[in-house]
C-alpha cells in the first residue's frame, strides 16, 4: 500500500461530511458540504495527493480546505514533524473543518479564514501547496509562497496543473492533467 492509500485508510471521509450526506461517503463523487461547496471526489483527491507528493516533515498549504478532509489527509502524510496550514474563505467551513480535524486528534494543522490575498504569505515559504478549487487562470502570485523545488497542485479550468518551482525568479515546470471539474476558486 502506498502512502496516499494508507492516508485514505486512516482518514474516514464520512467523518468530514455533513450528517445528511454521510451515507454516500463511499460513492466516488463530489458531495455537497454546504455553502455551495463540495468535498471532492476521492479518486481526484488521490491523484492530486500523488502528484503533490507531500513528504514527512513538509510544511503544506491547503487552500480551499472545506470540511477539513484534505487537511487531515495531508496531516497524515506529513506526519507529526510536518505542518499543514488550511485556508478556507467561508468562516462556517473553517469552523467545520477545524472541528472535524480536532475530533480526529489532528495537532499539526492550523485553520484560517482566507484574506484578500490568495494563500497565506505570512507563513511562506511552503514545501507543497494544494488548491482544491478551480482558478480561471493560473494565479502567478501563489508561486511566491513556494520554496524552490516545491510543488503546487491546482485546478485551472478543467485541468489540474502539477507545478514545480525551479528558481527564485519563479520559473516552473508544469505538467497538465486534463478532464476535471471543481467548484470555482473565489
Amino acid at each position: 500500500m502506498d502512502r496516499v492509500e494508507e492516508a485514505f485508510e486512516k482518514v474516514d471521509r464520512a467523518a468530514f461530511m455533513p450528517a445528511d450526506v454521510r451515507p454516500y461517503a463511499a460513492i466516488d463523487q463530489a458531495m455537497p458540504i454546504g455553502y455551495g461547496q463540495t468535498i471532492s471526489q476521492p479518486y481526484t483527491v488521490g491523484l492530486m495527493l500523488q502528484w503533490l507528493d507531500p513528504q514527512p516533515g513538509d510544511k503544506v498549504l491547503d487552500i480551499g480546505s472545506g470540511s477539513g478532509w484534505t487537511t487531515a489527509l495531508l496531516s497524515h502524510l506529513v506526519g507529526p514533524k510536518g505542518q499543514v496550514f488550511a485556508v478556507e474563505r467561508i468562516p462556517e467551513l473553517v469552523e467545520f473543518g477545524q472541528q472535524n480535524c480536532a475530533k480526529y486528534g489532528i495537532k499539526n494543522a492550523e485553520f484560517s479564514t482566507a484574506g484578500e490575498e490568495l494563500g497565506l504569505p505570512e507563513e511562506a515559504p511552503f514545501d507543497r501547496i494544494l488548491i482544491s478549487a478551480s482558478a480561471d487562470e493560473f494565479p502567478d502570485k501563489i508561486i511566491d509562497q513556494l520554496k524552490i523545488s516545491g510543488k503546487l497542485v491546482i485546478p485551472v479550468g478543467n485541468d489540474i496543473l502539477e507545478v514545480t518551482k525551479t528558481s527564485k525568479k519563479n520559473s516552473r515546470d508544469v505538467r497538465k492533467h486534463p478532464g476535471f471539474v471543481f467548484v470555482p476558486l473565489l
